[in-house]
């Protein structure tokens, strides 16, 4: 099977291509950076210059906004926007519909709760029990 593409044009009407990832068949911009072990669910979306790191899951109606980066085996559920240049650290999960401003930052191990704004520039931190969790606290 060959790589089949998308083609949108952006708000600023440059023509943008987009090709189907072989994990979870999700559209990536073709300047994006997607680690083959990565999920991204048919319905998501990764854009130009953003990085998905190994393991990393994006939900359904996920979208990865412009240089954003969503690390090492995190979570981005449903309907969840990860916003310009926003980080998502590595095993954090992110809630449905939540949504993660520009340049925000989610902590190593942080779970963001189900329909939770971050503000741009925010950090939002991992609390005792995230890193329990993880096995990363007493």
């Amino acid at each position: 099977m060959g790589i089949s593409y998308v083609e949108f044009e952006d708000e600023a009407g440059v023509l943008r291509r987009y090709r189907k990832h072989a994990n979870g068949r999700g559209l990536v911009a073709t300047t994006a950076k997607v680690d083959p072990t990565a999920f991204v669910d048919p319905t998501a979306y990764v854009d130009p210059g953003a990085e998905v790191q190994r393991g990393a899951q994006i939900g359904p109606g996920g979208w990865v906004d412009r240089d954003a980066i969503v690390a090492e085996r995190a979570v981005v559920g449903v309907n969840v926007h990860v916003g310009r240049r926003a980080v998502v650290g590595r095993n954090a999960v992110v809630g449905p519909y939540a949504s993660i401003g520009a340049d925000a930052r989610v902590q190593n191990g942080a779970r963001v709760p189900r329909e939770l704004t971050i503000a741009d520039g925010d950090e939002y931190r991992a609390t005792g029990d995230d890193l329990r969790r993880l096995g990363l606290a007493a």
